[in-house]
């Protein structure tokens, strides 16, 4: 699988002096990049085997100087590129050379809390985790967790509608997102929703959550903020099959448990993270699920008890339950580590599809399958308690091909996904990375209607345009 860009217009290269000059008068000296050294450092994200060089970079500070620099790209007939963090691991930031790439990473401010109504409403370059450290002096915390969340910003999980492993009781960004400030194609700023429970009209903010960029470009956010609990537990559970991790997790979300998080390693992972974060993971397991409760003592307890119990008949091989929040911050560090763990011994891909739990069984070992059939490595670990998948496949970028083989691999596993009921993506995106494999899950007629909606905000379609949609038969308002 080769991924392809649409070939740059030669008459926008021709003016790109032109159009740094316009865009040098609408923000400060030092928020435009245009030497070819300093744009090199967002050619890429973190899909890093595709690189395109911007044809400039601008680095607003405020909703007013994203609206003209909007204005100005939209007036001139110049793509533009959103991008937060640039941690897309679909590719959903990579440049263009003929467009200009808008990074919201200045606007990082916590502009209010309100405590009472359980609200912060935040600049969208803010990151992830610095929204639960600003409110984590009145017990509070923002629920979405992605494993980026030190680095990935608020604006990049709108657009991806990023999850996490905590998602499973709490939700994803869409059921933590209130409301946005969207500067539209050509510059116009709209609020949609706000610091109150539902809005009347057509639901615009589900729409613009998860529409990777290509509406507008989001500013401001108003996100839900919630008490944190009095304790949580997490448990570690060896099993000596994946297919037993895989149907143990099946079997405690269909008793109608809702843990926090339930999260799986195979044996690879288990071994690649212990290594990095010495956490006391069961080096003899074929796969480990992390199970985590919380409540006051009581309650963990309870539920724990309950949980082992559902777990006997898929013969866990090793059981234990955290002790102190030491024990708890490394078994977590582990899991969270666990793509930059792998990027120290090998170079991978991350793949992200979903599928329903009952499923989870027969996909692991399709998953293993495929991998053998390539002849590389695969390092699960993954949200198992909403069926979110993320395979690792492994692969020397040295060895002529095995990139190649790796992408194939990822794009079998994708189309299994979408086979046994799921889908192509569920928190990363479509980005350029799934973007041919859209016609896989979707008919014709579902992909016009989707891009009709697409080309009302965006008729030129200079909004992130090589993204999302097949290139071929892309329509016009």
């Amino acid at each position: 699988m080769t991924i392809a860009f649409p070939m740059p217009d030669p008459a926008i290269l021709a003016r790109r002096d032109a159009i740094v000059e316009g865009l040098r008068g609408l923000v400060a000296p030092e928020a435009l990049v245009t030497s070819e050294d300093e744009r090199r450092a967002f050619e890429t994200d973190g899909l890093t085997a595709y690189r395109k060089m911007p044809l400039a970079v601008v680095l607003p500070s405020t909703t007013q100087e994203v609206a003209a620099v909007m204005r100005y790209c939209h007036e001139a007939g110049v793509k533009v590129v959103p991008r937060g963090a640039g941690t897309s691991l679909a590719g959903g930031a990579i440049a263009q050379e003929d467009a200009v790439i808008l990074g919201v990473a200045k606007m990082n401010r916590v502009l209010d809390v309100d405590f009472s109504n359980r609200t912060a409403r935040v600049q969208a370059g803010i990151t992830n985790l610095a929204i639960s450290a600003a409110v984590a002096h009145e017990g509070f915390f923002y629920a979405p967790d992605p494993s980026s969340q030190l680095a990935c910003t608020i604006a990049g999980n709108i657009a991806m509608n990023s999850g996490g492993a905590h998602c499973l009781k709490y939700g994803v960004t869409t059921n933590n997102l209130m409301g946005v400030t969207l500067v539209m194609v050509d510059g116009t700023v709209v609020e949609i929703g706000g610091d109150h429970l539902d809005s009347a009209g057509y639901d615009l903010l589900g729409l613009v959550c998860g529409s990777e960029g290509q509406l507008g470009i989001v500013t401001e956010a108003t996100v839900r903020i919630l008490r944190a609990a009095e304790g949580a537990r997490p448990a570690l559970m060896g099993f000596g099959t994946v297919e037993d991790a895989g149907a143990c997790t099946a079997a405690i979300i269909g008793a109608g448990i809702i843990p926090v998080a339930i999260e799986y390693m195979d044996r690879e992972a288990i071994t690649i993270c212990e290594a990095f974060a010495h956490a006391g993971y069961p080096l003899d397991a074929e796969a480990m699920l992390i199970i985590e409760v919380e409540g006051c003592q009581e309650e963990c307890d309870a539920m724990l008890a309950r949980i082992v119990e559902i777990a006997k008949p898929f013969n866990p091989t090793s059981l234990r339950v955290s002790q102190s929040e030491a024990e708890s911050a490394a078994i977590w560090k582990g899991r969270k580590s666990a793509f930059g763990a792998t990027g120290r011994i090998s170079d991978y891909i991350c793949m992200d599809g979903t599928i329903p739990t009952g499923q989870l069984p027969l996909v692991l070992e399709r998953i293993g399958e495929i991998t053998k059939s390539y002849g590389l490595r695969c390092a699960n670990v993954f949200h198992a308690g909403d069926g979110n998948l993320h395979p690792l496949i492994l692969f020397d970028i040295n060895t002529p091909g095995e990139m190649e083989k790796a992408e194939a691999a990822g794009e079998e596993m994708l189309k299994l996904c979408v086979e046994v009921g799921g889908c192509l993506t569920g928190e990363h995106g479509v980005g350029i990375e799934k973007r041919d494999l859209m016609t896989y899950q979707y008919n014709p007629e579902d992909l016009h209607q989707q891009m009709r909606v697409r080309a009302v905000f965006d008729p030129a379609w200079l909004m992130n345009p090589a993204k999302v949609f097949p290139l071929e038969g892309r329509i016009a308002a």
